[in-house]
């Protein structure tokens, strides 16, 4: 599938960067204490320990599986993984032209976080907006922080729009796009990459029925949200 094994990269990438830096740790660590007379064994082990839960907790962020989307015409399967914290009324001027129906879900630490195409279709708008970085946990972090907003026309009801914005937050520092517009995207379809907790809101048209309830735990690529009926 396409941009398989683009996020676990990422994650080696992290990983190799904070052995060298743990390395680095400890040999001003052991120096130190040759001078100080301290045990070298004391801070090896405790600088290994904290390695190796950093590595494993980078190892769980960083599990990317194939999503299997749900077969189905006019269906709109969820972006990314996490909890559905907020459904209502919204304004998205850009992409959507005004006003809209919100789905927006909270990605934890502990979820997986690359994100998914909720239609298949054409992205057919792309807007990276800098920001701030609030805490994700607060819905208003979708306007004022750092964001990318990819626009979807579907292709099953032809030309339905449906938009999908991907929300740093105070950890998520750093969005990882992997599609670009004027892509071709099939539903389920990889899209990027965001490091760590973040939020994902996805726009739908007034003609969409909304399929999910508030605290609803939803798979990217996967747990069905909206269909056009």
């Amino acid at each position: 599938m396409k941009h398989a094994g683009k996020a676990k990269r990422a994650g080696f990438r992290l990983l190799s960067f904070s052995l060298l830096a743990t390395f680095v740790l400890w040999a001003i660590g052991a120096l130190a204490a040759h001078v100080a007379g301290f045990s070298v064994l004391v801070i090896t082990v405790a600088l290994g320990a904290l390695w190796v839960v950093f590595a494993l907790f980078t190892c769980n962020f960083f599990r990317d599986p194939d999503a299997r989307p749900q077969a189905g015409a006019n269906i709109v399967v969820s972006p990314a993984h996490g909890k559905v914290d907020v459904i209502g009324v919204t304004t998205e001027p850009q992409f959507m032209g005004g006003e809209c129906q919100r789905i927006s879900i909270f990605l934890s630490v502990i979820d997986i976080h690359v994100q998914n195409a909720p239609v298949t279709g054409k992205i057919a708008f792309y807007k990276y907006a800098s920001g701030q970085f609030l805490n994700a946990l607060k819905a208003e972090s979708a306007v004022h922080n750092e964001n990318l907003l990819l626009g979807f026309e579907a292709s099953e009801p032809r030309g339905q729009k449906v938009g999908v914005r991907i929300i740093a937050g105070v950890l998520a520092r750093r969005i990882v796009p992997w599609a670009q517009q004027g892509d071709d995207v099939t539903r389920g379809e990889r899209l990027s990459l965001v490091q760590f907790g973040s939020r994902a809101d996805v726009y739908l048209p007034s003609n969409a029925k909304i399929k999910v309830r508030l605290g609803d735990h939803v798979v990217g690529g996967e747990t069905v949200v909206a269909a056009f009926e």
